[in-house]
């Protein structure tokens, strides 16, 4: 290489450099962004300001809803709460409920909100049903072979712990909350997860009552 170039590749060389630091610093900053104290803030107080009301009327103290039609939040992965407040504001998940919110909400809200959430403690629940617990379980771990239905475990984890950012947590889950979702994401209603709308629509009712009162249980 011609020496007179040298300086000029040495130059363009820290200039990449540079540029890539503040890259880096500008990512790690975003990062950080999440304040789970606004979090806590907005979800047990809400914003009358902003017309929000508190999370914590739905979805009870800390997350642990007493609401069977209202979902357990507590210990919820990060990424996935802040995802479904996303969604909410799109067709794949209209909601009458939390559409409006997730639109009041700023996307600063939602990562506070879901960043407070999965640091809470989770309440355990309890299946229901004995008569069903061997078919649910039978299909949490796995599946339907001959209705091509994986075993939810493989996704959710066999305690229903989930996988961060990937597959939401279950354990737990109110049994009424979750026979809902699965039977929304059957006939349509919930859209959000082509993956779900799959299985879901394999399914049948007794199915979806088993695998969702067994879920209930995990912990």
């Amino acid at each position: 290489m011609n020496r007179a170039f040298l300086p000029v590749v040495k130059s363009m060389f820290a200039a990449l450099l540079a540029i890539s630091s503040l890259t880096v610093s500008a990512a790690e900053q975003k990062a950080a962004k999440a304040d789970p104290a606004k979090g806590e803030a907005i979800y047990t107080n809400g914003d009358a300001a902003r017309n929000i009301i508190a999370c914590a009327s739905c979805h009870g103290a800390a997350g642990n809803s007493t609401i069977v039609q209202n979902p357990k939040l507590s210990a919820q992965h990060e990424a996935y709460i802040y995802k479904q407040l996303m969604d909410f504001r799109t067709p794949e998940r209209n909601n009458a409920i939390m559409t409006p919110i997730s639109k009041a909400l700023t996307e600063d809200d939602m990562k506070n909100i879901a960043a407070y959430l999965n640091n809470q403690q989770a309440k355990p629940g309890a299946a229901k049903n004995k008569d069903t617990v061997e078919l649910g379980k039978n299909i949490y771990r796995a599946g339907i072979a001959e209705k091509n239905v994986p075993a939810c475990a493989g996704c959710h984890s066999p305690n229903g712990a989930g996988i961060p950012a990937q597959f939401a947590r279950l354990a737990g889950q109110h049994q009424e909350y979750t026979a809902a979702q699965l039977t929304n994401f059957r006939g349509g209603a919930r859209k959000n997860s082509a993956q779900m709308t799959t299985i879901a629509k394999r399914l049948s009712d007794d199915e979806i009552k088993a695998v969702s009162d067994y879920i209930a249980g995990l912990k």
